[in-house]
């Protein structure tokens, strides 16, 4: 077998017995190649080692083969510096990597300050960089119209990931934050709880605004009172989720349930029940968002709604990588959630 540095896309072919430009099309995930040939010439590469020269196929095919994801600078850092890690992060470079992978792409993750300033020029000087196929804004990227604006103007496909706010350009893929939220006080009125308060997330994402419409649009159909002091509202932050709950606790008439905004506030409501002697889920059921991993080894473990987070990635960067292939770059794509229950919820007790 010829060594890896003199392999080319020739010998491939010869080993496919077909020509170079149909090993060309396969490796670039062109089209009119028929599903035995495409398997065939698969078998050749594999079987050769063959490792496709990224840089030949950036300056041949005029694409870059790259996706980028950017995301929220601050709270990233002060996530990874504080030991509590990312699992949003990895859940998403989960889904993304692996799809880009499948389709010979890579995906490389980028972290941008919020600020619109800052946002658009660091972006600006990403995209001059590296010229990608396609940039994924998150969260609260996904919201900055300067952002969306500056790509639009360069020609390059992008995706918001878990914006379900009402956008006219771009690829869109979400879950309803609005049902989610709904589905979770659902879940509570049906164990029996008439009193539930609820913890939100951070004004500058459309995701907190979109749960907090559907918690208040479930009670009210529930004909359940919102009451003063039943809304708390925090960052996403473990402090945040810690204060809030302390200032609920406080209520004249505390509630029998709590929705948290995501998992990490809701691990915050669950130390201060426990630093007050409220026992989870006797005496306070907990309901979370987004099902990180680490749900599953809180004491108890929660019940939460699971945000598809994975598979929102992987279903952008797909879209993307189809746009660059000549499909519609804009569109909407609604991901299912779940409502996965454990041990933080349960009946009310009488």
């Amino acid at each position: 077998m010829a060594k890896q540095a003199s392999l080319t896309i020739e010998d491939v072919a010869r080993a496919a017995g077909v020509s170079r430009q149909t090993v060309s099309r396969v490796i670039n995930n062109g089209p009119n190649v028929k599903p035995l040939v495409r398997e065939r010439i698969l078998g050749a590469i594999e079987e050769l080692g063959y490792v496709p020269n990224q840089a030949a196929r950036r300056m041949g095919g005029g694409r870059s083969y790259l996706i980028v994801a950017i995301n929220d600078r601050a709270r990233t850092i002060e996530n990874w510096r504080a030991g509590r890690g990312n699992d949003w992060v990895d859940q998403m470079l989960h889904g993304g990597m692996l799809t880009c992978e499948a389709h010979g792409y890579h995906l490389l993750f980028e972290l941008i300050d919020t600020a619109s300033a800052q946002a658009t020029r660091q972006l600006d000087r990403v995209l001059s960089s590296l010229r990608p196929d396609g940039v994924i804004l998150t969260p609260p990227h996904s919201e900055n119209a300067e952002l969306a604006a500056l790509l639009t103007r360069r020609g390059i496909a992008f995706g918001r990931m878990g914006s379900s706010a009402r956008h006219d350009d771009g690829i869109n893929v979400f879950m309803s934050d609005h049902d989610a939220a709904a589905a979770a006080v659902d879940h509570l009125v049906g164990l029996g709880h008439r009193r539930i308060a609820f913890i939100s997330g951070s004004a500058r994402y459309a995701a907190s605004d979109a749960r907090e419409q559907g918690y208040a649009a479930a009670m009210a159909a529930a004909g359940l009172p919102v009451r003063d002091g039943d809304v708390q509202h925090g960052d996403f932050s473990f402090a945040s989720g810690a204060a809030a709950m302390e200032r609920i606790l406080q209520l004249p008439d505390p509630p029998t349930a709590v929705i948290a905004s995501n998992d990490e506030m809701a691990f915050a409501v669950l130390h201060v029940a426990a630093d007050a002697g409220i026992a989870i889920p006797d005496a306070l059921s907990v309901v979370s968002f987004d099902d990180t991993p680490g749900v599953r080894f809180s004491v108890p473990p929660l019940t939460a709604i699971r945000q598809p987070i994975s598979a929102l990635a992987a279903t952008i960067c797909t879209k993307l990588i189809a746009a660059r292939d000549g499909d519609a770059a804009v569109g909407d794509h609604i991901l299912p959630f779940e409502l996965i229950e454990r041990q933080s919820s349960a009946r009310r007790s009488a």
